[in-house]
């Protein structure tokens, strides 16, 4: 009796104990605010406007810095490099998921997910692999992909004069294209005939012409690494692949194309004024956006790349290892928010490109965009650019090439054993 009487006690004391420890972490918690560097894209626009529904479930305020991705890279490294990191929760590019987590920057979310059992099965397992999960460790959650496609014009493809045109011209019907040669001709085309821009290209020198180019590398066969990770760029594809580029840039594509951003493309597509757009997949809802693009709108569709593959990419959640545990503690109850399956969905319905295949299949979403089944080709028939440490610094290296050799500064032969000596080297560190 006096044993189950001092049970009775001690189980209550462990309650009290228990919910005063559960009602200090939330209120700690809630005092948090999180802060985030996010590039400035609908994606990120996308998640702003539902942050106040976090806010109201938790108490902890979100902040979103948004800047163009050129300088995010450098902002980040400079804050994860201190003593503290002033953003606490981190978006993290998959051309960093080589170096940060190598550098010991970010904490490792297996033991968290394990611990909230934070369901990860809905998740597209590359996109997992792609950010750097390993049997061991996960240092990303996966956000969004930004796998890329074709975007073109519907309307233009059509049109009875400019079919007949072609079939003159070229003896082919005026189709959606199933090579990359048959594209290039196209834009061409479409430039000279159609009163557009055959391609709305974003050549600038870097990321947007080294993400691009990557388009035509995978469309021709090319690759960058041979299966056991060795550079295999040197090929007869990858040679065809920036001919055709400089081909596009020089003849299909607006002027002043070379220092052309997303940014730049998008505005084009928008306004009606080009044909076609080599462009992350997500960026048809922008498109086909009656109050935003009247003059598209309607008027777009999407379809793998032609040849069958185009760059595969995405984004993560990460959080910073040189941050205090209560504002850990905060990231990771917000990027399980985020990345459910009712989040996401919510996302979807604004335009967002899944990672949880429930979200791809999910009937509201087809039913408001049915071309998300094209999407989930897209991502799935996606590769990858090199992901290794120094996989930004790559990306800059490959993007001063290929607008070498699209600006005439140098042949296509010398550009592209200039990127695989520099792949060779900077993976040899």
């Amino acid at each position: 009796m006096k044993s189950s009487a001092w049970n009775r006690s001690y189980a209550v004391g462990l309650l009290a104990a228990t919910a005063l420890t559960a009602s200090t972490l939330t209120a700690h918690a809630a005092d948090v605010t999180l802060r985030a560097l996010m590039e400035d894209v609908p994606e990120t626009r996308i998640i702003e406007a539902l942050l106040p529904e976090f806010t109201e479930k938790t108490g902890i305020k979100v902040e979103f810095e948004k800047i163009g991705y050129p300088d995010m890279h450098d902002k980040l490294v400079t804050q994860l490099v201190s003593a503290e990191s002033a953003y606490n929760l981190l978006e993290v590019d998959f051309l960093w998921a080589g170096e940060f987590p190598a550098a010991n920057w970010l904490v490792d979310l297996k033991p968290l997910a394990e611990a909230s059992k934070f369901d990860l099965q809905p998740f597209v397992p590359s996109m997992l692999d792609l950010l750097g999960r390993t049997a061991d460790a996960m240092p990303i959650v996966p956000m969004y992909n930004y796998s890329m496609g074709l975007i073109y014009r519907t309307d233009l493809l059509k049109d009875e004069k400019l079919g007949a045109a072609y079939k003159q011209q070229t003896g082919k019907d005026l189709a959606v294209p199933q090579t990359l040669e048959d594209y290039v001709a196209i834009s061409k085309f479409m430039k000279a005939n159609a009163g557009v821009e055959g391609a709305a290209m974003q050549g600038q020198r870097g990321d947007p012409n080294a993400m691009e180019f990557s388009n035509y590398l995978f469309s021709a066969g090319g690759k960058y690494l041979a299966d056991d990770r060795t550079v295999a760029l040197d090929t007869p594809e990858a040679r065809k692949a920036l001919d055709l580029y400089i081909d596009n840039i020089k003849n299909g594509a607006q002027q002043g194309a070379l220092s052309a951003t997303l940014d730049d493309t998008l505005r084009l597509m928008c306004s009606g004024k080009a044909f076609s757009m080599v462009t992350y997949w997500w960026m048809l809802p922008q498109i086909d956006d009656a109050k935003a693009c009247p003059e598209a709108a309607g008027k777009v569709a999407l379809s793998v790349m032609p040849g069958g593959h185009g760059e595969s990419g995405g984004w993560g959640w990460g959080i910073p290892r040189n941050t205090p545990a209560d504002q850990q503690e905060a990231a990771w109850k917000f990027i399980q928010w985020v990345q459910s399956k009712e989040i996401s969905v919510k996302r979807a319905l604004g335009g967002h490109a899944p990672v949880r295949t429930d979200v791809f299949s999910d009937q509201a979403v087809l039913a408001k965009y049915p071309y998300y089944k094209t999407a989930e080709a897209v991502v799935a028939s996606g590769k990858s650019f090199p992901i290794f440490t120094y996989s930004a610094e790559y990306e800059n290296l490959l993007g001063t090439q290929v607008s070498t050799a699209a600006s005439g500064g140098a042949t296509t032969d010398e550009a592209i054993k200039a990127s695989s000596e520099g792949l060779k080297e900077l993976m040899s560190r």
